[in-house]
């Protein structure tokens, strides 16, 4: 079975997490925002959702990490959660 690591960071609006997305690519550091931004409890943990195998996640987000580019930051996603923005960290099967 597939499974994958990633990290993620959850906020309510497309805009802020277009705006997380455009700070993360200007160099702040993806674990800080994470940590700061992030609505779900994962953030503390700089985003970090450890290893998960293929449809343990919601199908948009499950889509995004098991066919995104590795190292990529993704997003918007938009779920049933709110927006996420969706770092792969690695990738197996």
């Amino acid at each position: 079975m597939a499974t994958a690591k990633a990290r993620h960071i959850l906020v309510p609006s497309e805009e802020d997490c277009a705006k997380l997305k455009e700070e993360i690519e200007g160099g702040a550091d993806f674990a800080k925002v994470a940590a700061e931004h992030s609505q779900c409890p994962s953030g503390k943990q700089g985003g970090d959702l450890g290893e998960f195998g293929q449809g343990q996640m919601v199908p948009e987000f499950d889509e995004v990490v098991f066919s995104g580019e590795i190292g990529s930051v993704h997003g918007p996603v938009q779920t049933q959660f709110g927006y996420h923005l969706i770092e792969i960290t690695s990738r197996t099967g």
